[in-house]
C-alpha cells in the first residue's frame, strides 16, 4: 500500500503529462488541491484491506495517485485472480469490474465511474449471442473481454487485444464467431490470410468509439511532418490504420514496445491515457498527433472513488447470478488456459 505523498511528489509524477486537454494538465496548484483527497484515499484503503485496480485509459492522478496496479484487460484480470484484498475498487468500466467479480466471487468489486458502459460491450446483449448461436450451431464463440459476464456467460472462450491472435488461431474449430469488435475480427481475417490460415470467421458488428475514428490519413499527415516517427495501433482501429502503422499491440505491449525501442517519436493511435502515462514515465520521448478520450473511462474521478470505499450506493456493487458467474468464468478460465501455452 502506498505511503502518504506530498503535492510536490505528485507534481514531480505528472508535470510531463502535456495532452488531452486541461483534464490531463498538472500544475503545482492542482497538485496542491488533490494530495488531501489521495492521501485519505490511500489511508482507507489500508483500513479495508481494499485494492484498487485502474486501466491505463483512466486519468493520471488515479494511475499515480491511488491505483495499486494499472494496466490493460488482461493484466488487471490476472492482478484480480491474485489479489489477497477483501474490496476491489475497479476504476475502468463495468464489464472490467464484470470480471474481476468472476474471478472473486466472494469479493466485494466496486465500479467507481458514473459513466461506466462501453460503446463496446453496450453492443451486443446475451440474446443477441443465443440468436446467433441458432444461426452458426458449429462455430465456437470467441468474446472480446470488452463484453458483460452475461455475453461471456453464452460463449466458449474470451480474449484480450494481446492474446486474440493466438487464441483464435489455436482453437482447433476452423468456424469461429467472433463478438463483438467488428474491425478487430475484420484485422484477424487479415492476418490470418497473410499467414495462410483458412478459417471462417464471422462476427458481429460493434466497434470501439474511439478507435473507429482513426483513419490512415491521419497516419500520412503525421509522417510528413515527422518523418522519423514511429506508428503504434490498438488492434480495435480498421485495418487500413493497421497496414500504415509501425506495430499493431494492446495497450500494454505498446508501452513495452515505447520503452524498448530506439525510436524518439511516436504516435499513438488509442485512447489518450496511454499517452499520458507515456509521458510521465519516458519523458526523454516525444509524442505527436491527436488523442480522443474515452468518456466512460474518464468518468472515473478521485471523489468517486473515495465514495464507493466510505458509502457505495447499490448500483457501484457489481453482483452477477451464479448461474451466469460459472458459466461466464469458464470463458475467462479458457482463455488463461490458451494463454499459458
Amino acid at each position: 500500500m502506498m505511503s502518504k505523498i506530498t503535492p510536490e511528489e505528485l507534481f514531480e509524477k505528472l508535470k510531463n503529462i502535456k495532452i488531452a486537454a486541461n483534464i490531463c494538465l498538472f500544475t503545482q496548484e492542482k497538485c496542491r488541491k488533490i494530495t488531501p483527497l489521495i492521501n485519505e484515499i490511500n489511508e482507507l484503503k489500508k483500513k479495508k484491506n481494499a485494492i484498487i485496480l485502474a486501466h491505463s485509459y483512466v486519468s493520471p492522478e488515479i494511475i499515480y495517485g491511488v491505483a495499486d496496479a494499472v494496466g490493460d484487460s488482461y493484466e488487471l484480470s490476472k492482478k484480480a485472480q491474485e489479489t489477497t484484498a477483501d474490496t476491489i475498487v475497479f476504476a475502468a468500466v463495468r464489464f472490467m469490474a464484470d470480471t474481476a467479480k468472476l474471478l472473486n466471487p466472494s469479493k466485494t468489486v466496486l465500479i467507481p465511474g458514473k459513466n461506466n458502459g462501453c460503446s463496446l460491450a453496450d453492443s451486443i446483449t446475451a440474446a443477441d449471442v443465443q440468436a446467433a448461436k441458432l444461426k452458426y450451431p458449429n462455430h465456437t464463440f470467441v468474446c472480446y473481454i470488452n463484453t458483460s459476464a452475461a455475453v461471456k456467460a453464452e460463449c466458449d472462450v474470451c480474449v484480450t487485444s494481446s492474446n486474440v491472435y493466438k487464441i483464435v488461431e489455436e482453437i482447433p474449430n476452423d468456424k469461429i464467431y467472433f463478438l463483438p469488435d467488428k474491425l478487430m475480427a475484420q484485422n484477424v481475417i487479415e492476418d490470418f490470410k497473410r499467414k495462410g490460415i483458412n478459417k471462417e470467421i464471422q462476427y458481429w458488428d460493434g466497434t470501439c468509439y474511439v478507435h473507429e475514428d482513426y483513419d490512415a490519413e491521419m497516419i500520412d499527415f503525421l509522417r510528413v511532418q515527422y518523418p522519423e516517427v514511429e506508428v503504434l495501433s490498438h488492434p480495435e482501429c480498421n485495418s487500413q490504420v493497421l497496414n500504415q502503422s509501425d506495430y499493431v499491440g494492446s495497450t500494454s505491449q505498446m508501452i513495452n514496445h515505447v520503452k524498448a525501442s530506439p525510436k524518439s517519436t511516436f504516435f499513438l493511435l488509442t485512447e489518450c491515457g496511454l499517452t499520458n502515462r507515456l509521458q510521465a514515465e519516458v519523458p526523454g520521448k516525444t509524442f505527436v498527433g491527436t488523442c480522443t478520450m474515452c468518456k466512460y473511462m474518464k468518468s472515473n474521478t478521485l471523489e468517486d472513488i473515495l465514495r464507493v470505499l466510505k458509502e457505495p450506493d447499490a448500483s457501484d456493487i457489481i453482483s452477477i447470478d451464479e448461474s451466469t458467474q460459472k458459466k461466464a468464468l469458464n470463458t475467462i478460465l479458457e482463455m488463461f488456459r490458451y494463454s499459458a501455452r
